[in-house]
Order: C-alpha cells, then sequence, then structure tokens
C-alpha cells in the first residue's frame, strides 16, 4: 500500500480488494487456498510471555494457555491476545499399503469408515403429549481408542481398524512452526494494547494480574516475559524527561546569565505555561506520547523561549533608557508582536514537508509538524500577552541609575567592535557575499562525504538472528541447527535470554521488525542482553561466527540490530526484472559478483535461489485408463502415503482433532519405495504404482517473487559498521554500469533496500516543498509588504548549509530522514531573524535614519536578541547529540544555527545593502553616536 494513505482509504481499499477478488473466485483453479486477507498486520504486540511447563503434556499445557489467555482477554485495556508456538493435536492411523492390499482394503476405504462413523447428523425427535424427546444416535469418535476401535470390512469378515493399522495420538508432524525459549519449548502470550491506552498504566495494570493468575497456576508452570514495550516505553519517557530537565536548565542559565535573574525568571515563565497549552492541545486532539512527540516537544523547547527573550529584551532595553514598566511593555508589544508571528509562522512552515509527506516515514515523524507547530504558535500568544505581564511584575521600576538624560545601552565597548565589523562588511559587502556563496557551495559539494541514512539503528537490547538453510531443507533439519545455535548461546556470558522461533519470524512486537513468510527452511532467533556494550560484545562474536563458515557450514546466518523507521530489510538491494526465469537468474548472478568486489558490503545474497528437489510422477496414461485408474486416483494416494489424508475431526470442547490417515514411517519417510505403493484398479486389483508410472527426479523452483507482474531476483547485502546502506548503494551503482548497458530489451535493474524508502520519503517531503514555499512567502510578503524584501529574507533559508556539514563531518554523524527534518526546520529559524532584522531595518529607516546607518544600528540593537534565541536553541539540542535517533538531527541544527547566527549579523546587513538601493548618506561614521530612538 502506499504510504500516508488515509485509514478510511485504506479500509475502502481493503473492502474493494476483498470484493473484486470475491467476484473471480469462482475462476481460480480448484483445490486453490485463499486469498487470505489479514487486518491486523499493523499491529503491534506489547507484552509477550513464554509459557513453559515440565510436568504437563503439551496438550494440558495448551489448555492452560488457552485458559490463560481468556482470563488477560477480559482486562481492560487489552485488545487482543494471541497464542504462538501450538502444535495442532491429531491423531494418526498409520497402514501399509501392502497389508491393506492383501486384505482388499484401500486407504479410501479407511477414510470414509471413519468419516461414516464421526458423522454428526439430525436423528428426528418425537412430540408427546406433554414433552418432546430428542433422539441421539451414540458412536461419535472422542478419542484415538474410539478410532481404533472402528469397524472396517475385508473379505466378509468384520475387523477393528486397529488390527490393520497403527492408531495413536500426538502432535502435527512435521510441525510448522515452533517456539522455544532458552532452549525448551514454550508457547507464546502475545498481547496487544489499546492504541489509544496509556501503555505504562496499562502495563502495570496487566502486570499485576499476571502476578495473580500466576500464583493460581499448577506447581511447575514457569511464565517469563521475553518482551516488555511498557518498559521500553518508560525509559523512553525517562530520557525525554532527562534531556528536557537537561535542556530547560540550559535554556534558563542561558537566560540568567544574560538577562539576569529577575528578567530569566519572566522568560522562565513562560516554559510551563507554553508546556501546558501543548498538553491541552494534544489531549483535546488526541495525540499520544510516544517517542515522535517527545522529541518534538525537545526540539520545541529550544525555540519556545525566543519570542519571550526577544519581547522581554526590549522592555529591558526601554527601561535601561529611562521608560516606565508599562510602556516598556506597550512598546514592546507594538513593535515586536507581528514581527514575531511572522518568525514564527514562518518556523512552523519549515516543518511542513513532514506534516504533510503522503509517505511512510512521513506517517511515522509526521507528528513533528504538529507538536512543534503547537508549541511555536503558543510561545508566541505567550510572549505577546503573558512575558509583557509578567514583566510589569517581576522587574524593576528602573534597570540601572540614571541622571538627566538617559545612557545609551549600545554604547558598550563590545557593541562599537561589532558597528566597525559591520561597516566594514558594508563598505567590503561584494567581497563579504562572494565569500559567503563559496562556503554555500563548497557546503553543497561536501555534502556528498557525508554518509547518506535512512533511519538510524534503535537503541533497545535485543539482536535479531535469521538462520537459512538451503531452499528445501525440512523442518527436522532447520530445528536441529537452532538447537545446535541455542547451545552456543547458552555458553555465552553476557545473555540473558533468547527465544526461538523456527518456521518463520517472530510475532511483531516492535513497529519497524520485518515480517518473514513462513518457510520451513528459516528460523529466527531474539536474543536480549543487559546493555548496550553487551549487545556489541554478542553481535560481533556472531558475526565472526559465521563468517568462519566452519561452525554452521550449512546454514546462512545474518544478526541484525533493530531500526528505526519503516523495515527495510537487508540494506543494499539490487533487484534484477525481467519476463524469463533464467535469464533473471543469470543477470542476477552477474550482479550479485559485481557487488561482492565491493569492500563496503559484506554477505551478498539473492533472496530466492536454489532449486529444490521434487519427484515427478509420469503417468502411462493408456496403461491407467485400461486399469481404470486415474491421476486423481494417484494424486490422492500419493498424498495419503506421503503427508496423509484427513478423514475426520474429534470434537474436545471447543477444539477440533484432525483424524488423518497415511502411510508408516517405513513407506512414507522411503522414496525409493514409493514405486511399491498399492493402487486399486476398477476390477479390485492391486497393482503397484511402478506399474503405471515413472518416477522421475528433478529439480523445480521453490518459490517465484513477481513485482508489478514482473519476474524480480533481488541482490541483496549487508553493510560493515560505520557504513550507511544509501551511501553503499550510491558508490556501488556505477560498478554496475557495464551490466545495464548490457541487459536486452525488457530487463532491468533498480535499485532497493534503504536507498529506495530514502528516496521515497525525500520525494514525498519534495512534493510538499511547493506548498512550503508558498506558505512561508505569502507571509513574508504579508509582514514586509515588498517583493525585493521577500526574496532577499528567501535568500537566507538555505545558508544553514555551511554548518550544517562541517559539524556533520566533524561528529561523523550520517544525513538521514531526521537530519534532514532539521535541516528544513533550520530554514524557518534563519529567515525568522532575517525578517525580524529587514522589519527593524525599515522601522529605523521609516522614522528618518540614513539607510546605512539604519542597517548598522538595527543589526547593533537585533545582535543580543539573536545571540541568545540562538543560543538557547542550540545548547538545547546538547542533551540530543547522544541520542541515537534525534542525534543527526541535532547536530544539524546545531551547526547551522550558529552559522546563520554568524550570517544574520554579518552577511545580512551587506545583501540588504546590496540588494536595496541606498537611499541615504553614504557609510556611518565609525566615531559617530548612534541615534538612540528606536521609534
Amino acid at each position: 500500500m502506499k504510504g500516508g494513505t488515509p485509514k478510511a482509504e485504506l479500509e475502502r481499499a481493503w473492502y474493494q480488494a476483498r470484493k473484486k477478488i470475491g467476484d473471480v473466485r469462482h475462476q481460480f483453479p480448484e483445490g486453490v487456498q485463499g486469498p487470505l486477507f489479514n487486518d491486523e498486520f499493523s499491529d503491534v504486540y506489547s507484552v509477550m510471555y513464554a509459557i513453559s511447563a515440565a510436568d504437563l503434556s503439551w496438550p494440558e499445557l495448551q489448555v492452560l494457555t488457552e485458559d490463560l489467555k481468556r482470563q488477560v482477554q477480559a482486562q481492560p485495556g487489552v485488545t487482543k491476545v494471541d497464542v504462538f508456538g501450538r502444535q495442532a493435536e491429531k491423531v494418526h492411523v498409520e497402514f501399509s499399503s501392502q497389508r491393506l492390499a492383501s486384505l482388499g482394503i484401500s486407504a479410501q476405504t479407511v477414510i470414509e469408515a471413519l468419516a461414516r462413523q464421526n458423522t454428526v447428523s439430525p436423528s428426528g425427535s418425537t412430540e408427546g403429549r406433554i414433552d418432546r424427546v430428542f433422539v441421539r444416535v451414540d458412536g461419535t469418535l472422542r478419542d484415538a481408542r474410539d478410532v481404533a476401535n472402528v469397524a472396517i470390512t475385508a473379505g466378509g469378515k468384520l475387523l477393528r481398524l486397529g488390527d490393520v493399522a497403527k492408531v495413536s495420538a500426538g502432535l502435527e508432524d512435521p510441525p510448522s512452526f515452533t517456539v522455544r525459549h532458552d532452549g525448551k519449548p514454550v508457547l507464546m502470550l502475545a498481547i496487544t494494547f489499546d492504541k489509544h491506552g496509556n501503555i505504562l498504566a496499562l502495563g502495570r495494570e496487566l502486570e499485576s494480574r499476571m502476578e495473580a493468575l500466576k500464583a493460581s497456576l499448577p506447581m511447575g508452570v514457569v511464565v517469563e516475559k521475553v518482551a516488555d514495550q511498557p518498559s521500553i516505553v518508560e525509559e523512553s519517557v525517562w530520557e525525554f524527561e532527562r534531556s528536557f530537565l537537561e535542556a530547560l536548565a540550559i535554556v534558563l542559565a542561558v537566560c540568567f546569565l544574560f538577562l539576569g535573574w529577575r528578567t530569566g525568571i519572566v522568560v522562565a515563565a513562560s516554559v510551563p505555561l507554553v508546556l501546558a497549552i501543548v498538553a491541552i492541545v494534544m489531549l483535546a486532539a488526541g495525540w499520544s506520547l510516544d517517542r515522535i512527540s517527545l522529541g518534538a516537544l525537545i526540539i520545541a523547547l529550544g525555540l519556545l523561549v525566543d519570542d519571550a527573550i526577544i519581547a522581554v529584551e526590549m522592555m529591558v532595553v526601554k527601561i535601561e533608557q529611562g521608560w516606565d514598566r508599562v510602556s516598556a511593555a506597550t512598546f514592546a508589544y507594538t513593535s515586536t508582536a507581528f514581527p514575531m508571528l511572522t518568525g514564527t509562522l514562518v518556523t512552523v512552515a519549515g516543518f511542513m514537508p513532514v506534516g504533510f509527506a503522503k509517505s511512510i516515514s512521513g506517517e511515522y515523524a509526521g507528528g513533528i509538524f504538529w507538536v512543534v507547530g503547537v508549541a511555536l504558535i503558543a510561545s508566541w500568544f505567550v510572549a505577546v500577552v503573558f512575558t509583557p505581564y509578567l514583566g510589569i511584575v517581576l522587574l524593576p521600576k528602573t534597570m540601572k541609575a540614571h541622571g538627566g538624560a538617559a545612557p545609551d545601552p549600545y554604547a558598550a565597548p563590545l557593541y562599537q567592535r561589532l558597528r566597525r565589523l559591520l561597516q566594514w562588511c558594508m563598505a567590503h559587502r561584494v567581497m563579504v557575499l562572494a565569500a559567503t556563496t563559496v562556503l554555500f557551495v563548497s557546503a553543497v559539494a561536501g555534502m556528498g562525504l557525508v554518509q547518506q541514512q535512512f533511519f538510524p539503528t534503535a537503541s533497545r537490547l535485543e539482536l535479531i538472528v535469521d538462520l537459512r538453510l538451503r531452499e528445501g531443507a525440512s523442518f527436522a533439519a532447520t530445528e536441529a541447527q537452532v538447537k545446535r545455535f541455542e547451545q552456543v548461546l547458552k555458553d555465552d556470558g553476557q545473555v540473558q535470554h533468547f527465544s526461538a522461533y523456527t518456521g518463520a519470524g517472530a510475532p511483531r512486537f516492535f513497529l519497524s521488525l520485518p515480517i518473514e513468510l513462513p518457510n520451513p527452511s528459516y528460523a529466527q532467533i531474539v536474543i536480549k542482553t543487559a546493555n548496550v556494550a553487551d549487545r556489541e560484545a554478542v553481535r560481533r562474536r556472531l558475526l565472526d561466527l559465521f563468517a568462519a563458515e566452519r561452525a554452521f557450514p550449512d546454514l546462512r546466518g545474518r544478526v541484525t540490530r533493530f531500526e528505526f523507521g519503516p523495515p527495510v530489510g537487508f540494506p543494499v538491494q539490487f533487484r534484477v526484472v525481467g519476463p524469463d526465469t533464467g535469464k533473471v537468474r543469470q543477470i542476477a548472478y552477474q550482479v550479485r559478483d559485481a557487488v561482492r568486489q565491493s569492500p563496503l558490503v559484506r554477505d551478498t545474497q539473492l533472496d530466492w535461489n536454489e532449486q529444490v528437489r521434487t519427484l515427478r510422477v509420469q503417468i502411462d496414461q493408456d496403461k491407467a485408463r485400461l486399469l481404470g485408474i486415474t491421476s486423481a486416483d494417484i494424486s490422492a494416494m500419493m498424498q495419503t502415503v506421503l503427508s496423509g489424508a484427513p478423514a475426520t475431526q474429534i470434537r474436545r470442547g471447543e477444539d477440533l482433532i484432525d483424524v488423518t490417515v497415511r502411510a508408516a514411517p517405513s513407506e512414507r519417510l522411503a522414496l525409493e519405495q514409493l514405486g511399491d505403493v498399492s493402487l486399486f484398479t476398477r476390477s479390485g486389483a492391486v497393482v503397484p504404482l511402478s506399474q503405471v508410472a515413472t518416477l522421475v527426479p528433478t529439480f523445480e523452483e521453490p518459490v517465484l517473487w513477481r513485482r508489478n507482474r514482473d519476474m524480480v531476483l533481488t541482490v541483496r547485502s549487508d553493510v560493515h559498521d560505520g557504513v550507511q546502506g544509501p551511501s553503499a548503494t550510491m558508490k556501488i551503482w556505477p560498478s554496475l554500469k557495464p551490466i545495464i548497458d548490457k541487459l536486452p530489451p525488457g530487463y532491468r535493474i533498480e535499485q532497493g533496500g534503504a536507498i529506495e524508502e530514502s528516496d521515497k520519503s525525500n520525494q514525498a517531503l519534495f512534493a510538499v516543498f511547493p506548498l512550503m514555499l508558498v506558505v512561508m512567502l505569502l507571509i513574508l510578503m504579508v509582514q514586509l509588504q515588498s517583493f525585493s524584501r521577500m526574496w532577499m529574507v528567501f535568500l537566507t533559508a538555505p545558508l544553514g548549509l555551511i554548518g550544517v556539514v562541517p559539524a556533520l563531518l566533524i561528529f561523523n554523524a550520517p544525513f538521514g530522514f531526521v537530519a534532514l527534518l532539521g535541516v528544513i526546520a533550520l530554514g524557518g529559524m534563519i529567515m525568522r531573524n532575517a525578517v525580524i532584522l529587514v522589519d527593524q531595518i525599515d522601522s529605523d529607516i521609516a522614522s528618518g535614519m540614513p539607510q546605512a546607518q539604519a542597517v548598522v544600528e538595527a543589526t547593533v540593537r537585533r545582535s543580543r536578541p539573536v545571540v541568545l534565541t540562538a543560543a538557547a536553541a542550540v545548547l538545547a539540542m546538547v542533551p540530543l547529540t547522544g541520542s541515537i535517533f534525534w542525534g543527526p538531527m541535532a547536530m544539524a541544527i546545531m551547526g547551522g544555527l550558529i552559522a546563520a547566527t554568524v550570517l544574520t549579523l554579518v552577511f545580512v546587513p551587506a545583501l540588504y545593502m546590496v540588494w536595496m538601493k541606498p537611499s541615504g548618506p553614504g557609510e556611518p561614521d565609525a566615531q559617530a553616536a548612534p541615534s538612540v530612538s528606536l521609534t
């Protein structure tokens, strides 16, 4: 499905798919199973318990677990409970085809006898004068003993089924899916919570409920928690709280240090007010506190004090000049409210692409736009309404002693040096613009040196190990390898516990966990460690173990960490697409060999390749017709002998137990004796299969993947540590050019993996760019009332790259989807400062000040709030730099904002002088007394 599809449209699409497939279902070949629909595929299990009992039989454990499931389902907040690892109970009727043939009994006779014995059909009732009496015919099968006692007629004699076949109760053989925990078979109880519930509270309530249920379980039953999303969420919340408190302390320290303690209190008071407004809006809108929204609040924290700093700084300046507090507050409101609103809206508009991107990544991270937008708009509202009032209440009447005329607060030596720097930049404005252009071009070129990334690795402590045997490997072979690998894990002291899923992948207990299709030759092991250091140590040992190919030469092992964002699978993928299977495989071999030459990747493989052994039964149709044997008869007999044919079902409570008729192991497991299987002719005579058919060993494709109706074979690779999937793909792609140039018509090679998903996400973002640009330009136009000024401010937006690229290169941080969000938002922050500065310059010019002097004085007056707001935003990002998820974005914003702050104070004045034609006297005298009028 396309990413970003609204839920209502998705449900309609599924309805249409069901309806249309239902219309053509009658056209499917006989015996086709499905199509099957899974509307709950996206559900994520919040908690999983492994349940085992050494003293209970497997059926008894399954009954106990089902009872536990019913009790957990009654827990408020629990929406779904599933049991994984169940083994279907069966009653096996195993026969020797030769013995049955000697008695004149066919396998079909046995199947029909069982079905007739166990049929449930109406048997009537009688109406009396008072009561109505129902008649019930006894004979229903209840267990294996009843099955063995079923009567069969042979040669005019009555025989018990148990006399001619072995009847036994057991489990599905071979199994299709098993679960093991710490080396012992278990049942996995997987629980899903309400999506709109408080997962922390629901987790605590479930834990209390499970403790009570454990007390009622029989002795020897062990219930172990193997997946605990509430604890992960609790750790993430604490990470947010810690980062938030650190960022808040940093922001307040900046305010107290540079504005004084009274002024700092005024600014600090705006923080809880803004957060309270955001919390109310989130509650009303039904937004949850998750990783994205928590990170968005930390991002907003560095920005939400900007408006308050600007407003209170203006009040302080006017009070220092001798104004009373009410007049100063009024002036701060009238002079900054509208420019701050424009800057705030421009900053919010910078987050629009992620909020409206129609992609899976947009769905994943789209909450950033809404949370940050609400926070910034709330911060503006607080800055223009509450901050002036708090300033009146908390700021002193005078900020310094006055004698006669108020002294100029901008006459300090630091401001004088800034004036001289500005005058030099304006005198050499062409040089400044040229140098800035060179730096920008260098940054754009340097972006090619930054590693590209889709989404970062998660900080979870689990490892995922995929074990793949050759295609066609039996379940028993896979299970044997799993048990050998479990012994390796048991001997590793840094492994806390592990769970093995054989025959399919693990249930989705993590949103980004890729789901593997059922396959007897596949197993997945989830390993839990105590900390990240242990996780990495275990991972390195396992990678070395598989790379050596000595301990497990018969399988391919893959060790991965959890990844944030949409599931990608192998980070480097190249799809070979075409109509012919053989040609596609031939091209894929060439691509695989080329990819293996790259030092960036390891374990290059194909997603399907090996053919599987097949025994083809070639029937002599003429002989078969003469004997009255059809192809359907032979197919049914083969199915019965090898895999077993269901005859009937035993009803026991809520469960249905299949009674399966199949050949004894000596015939079922010995393909060389398959030709001796007995067939009954039309006359009742018995002939071996070899008399009417020839058994020919051959090979065939086990699975064929199609993509948009074309055959596709994917070459896929993992990357070495420190290498990002998109970067590796881009560097390998040129080496495939010779292969691409020689492709026959109708064949092509496509990029997949991380770079494909990254491109999809970026394209979805870029699709919203025109709307974002229109909104930004409209906001700027309303504020500046000039096309020329609008474009001048707009051109400052991309200059943040001058700081972004060096920051990413210095800290070796990759540029991915999350970092891209930071760069997009950075443009809004830069334009915000530029808007306020240009508005101040225009205001000074309108008051009669010469243009050159107005540029200098406006920049000097705006320097302190610009530097303070930038310092608050940059330092607020410091706690996020250690976050695996948010770190690259924090580094991008920090580097970009530092460079942008310098450019705002240096480049924008020079740009203004070049862009806007001077309308007054030339450069102001460096020693001239500055004007203090701000009106």
